[in-house]
């Protein structure tokens, strides 16, 4: 069989070739709702090869073939070495049409014996990513010309891995701080007890993920874990910025909304609403504290506060995808809790945005303009996935696997909140509405 897709995007033909020969172009193409891993990316189009592992200990290598290289018209590669390659061969051409001077057609045909059904969805979510993400590089030109050189603390991280290879397909250059000896050119050594001064030497921007996951019981070791992970590394890492005689200019650590408390009723809270209570607030409050050497010494620091993040590749979206699917979700509760969520892609628009538009400094909210109730949530989900969503989780339920606290911190909470900062910067998100942001990580897109 022969699978051919194609779309039209207005930018030119060699942009778009360049960004699929940059790091980053597989990772920020394979559908997130797939069970596959990137162990490798290819380093060449015309003769390089990718290997990505599927459950189970299953291995797929994808070979480019030189022969068939013609930049920036086309490049393909086949699945070779793999057990399942004589069952489902693969063969997979992509060409590029310059249709003037801004604008190119993709097409991409498959010969393959995987359903038609089965790739309709994966090729229609290339696509879109492919032409979403272009068109925030070209907005991106409005702050910024030329390339960027990035230092990120948890770049392996969910947020991390999908920001770092937005950027490197961007055209910038991503160094990544790791805790293990580097192993490759773009990593050094980062030691958060005691980094090294010259860490952040010949970088523009450093980007702070690193911590502790929240989710989880809040033993005693648990908070200990969550505030020691954050407010000390981030207080070094500020101070070797803020002495870096060759370092950034511009500071961006991750945040949290856990900042405005766990329980704001209907109130709607933005980025000058005051500090809740809590143990998340404190943390939040100190966590983002812990920056201000770096503010003191003159660089742009910026904050973001993070809300829910959907992708199914991880956070809550990944436990809750099996669960809907089977028909066994619900709201929680009453139901009446609010939600403020944001698209993964729609979170590292975010970040580049808040690392080189000097407009914006301190806090800002990382969330979408339409919050949420749960149960909102809840079928807006079931209607994506088209299952019912007639159960409710009653509350004993999470109160026994987290404990009293955390739920009350997490899975209870109530935050309606808004990005007050970034809409009045005239931000343009991807997704401001749930149903749309659910149906393109989910690969359940409406109809054209």
């Amino acid at each position: 069989m022969t699978f051919i897709y194609q779309s039209d995007v207005p930018v030119p033909i060699e942009e778009v070739f360049a960004w699929h020969e940059r790091p980053g172009a597989f990772t920020r193409l394979l559908p997130p709702w797939q069970p596959a891993r990137i162990t490798q990316e290819s380093d060449s189009l015309r003769d390089g090869h990718a290997t990505v592992k599927l459950p189970g200990g299953v291995t797929l290598r994808a070979q480019h073939r030189a022969e068939e290289y013609q930049r920036p018209h086309r490049f393909a590669d086949e699945l070779v070495g793999a057990p399942l390659r004589n069952a489902v061969p693969w063969r997979h051409v992509h060409s590029f049409e310059s249709l003037g001077e801004s604008e190119t057609r993709i097409i991409d045909r498959v010969d393959t014996r995987v359903p038609r059904s089965m790739l309709e969805s994966t090729f229609r979510y290339r696509h879109d990513q492919l032409a979403a993400d272009l068109a925030a590089h070209q907005r991106s030109q409005r702050w910024l010309s030329g390339s960027v050189r990035f230092a990120m603390t948890g770049s392996s991280g969910l947020v991390g891995s999908a920001l770092s290879a937005f950027l490197t397909t961007g055209g910038h250059s991503v160094v990544r701080l790791v805790r293990r000896p580097p192993r490759t050119r773009d990593e050094r050594q980062w030691n958060p007890d005691d980094p090294n001064p010259r860490l952040l030497d010949g970088v523009d921007v450093v980007i702070h993920l690193a911590g502790a996951s929240l989710a989880g019981r809040f033993t005693e070791a648990h908070r200990r874990a969550v505030r020691e992970s954050r407010v000390a590394p981030t207080r070094r890492l500020a101070e070797v910025a803020a002495h870096a005689s060759d370092g950034p200019h511009t500071m961006v650590t991750a945040s949290a909304i856990g900042y405005y408390g766990p329980d704001n009723g209907d109130e709607i809270r933005t980025e000058d609403s005051d500090s809740g209570a809590g143990f998340l607030a404190g943390v939040v409050q100190d966590w983002e504290a812990a920056a201000q050497p770096a503010a003191d010494a003159g660089l742009r620091l910026v904050q973001v506060r993070t809300g829910l993040v959907l992708t199914p590749a991880g956070g809550l979206l990944r436990l809750q995808h099996p669960l809907f699917w089977t028909g066994l979700g619900g709201r929680l509760g009453h139901g009446q809790q609010w939600m403020a969520w944001v698209g993964i892609d729609d979170l590292v628009d975010i970040y580049l945005r808040a690392a080189i538009d000097e407009s914006l400094s301190g806090a800002v909210n990382a969330v979408a303009p339409e919050p949420v109730t749960n149960a909102e949530y809840t079928r807006t989900l079931g209607r994506v996935l088209r299952r019912p969503t007639l159960l409710t989780v009653p509350m004993i339920g999470p109160r026994l696997l987290l404990g009293e606290e955390a739920t009350e911190e997490l899975a209870a909470a109530s935050q309606r909140v808004l990005p007050a900062r970034l809409s009045a910067a005239g931000h343009t998100f991807r997704y401001p509405g749930l149903e749309a942001a659910l149906r393109h990580v989910l690969g359940r897109p409406a109809r054209r």
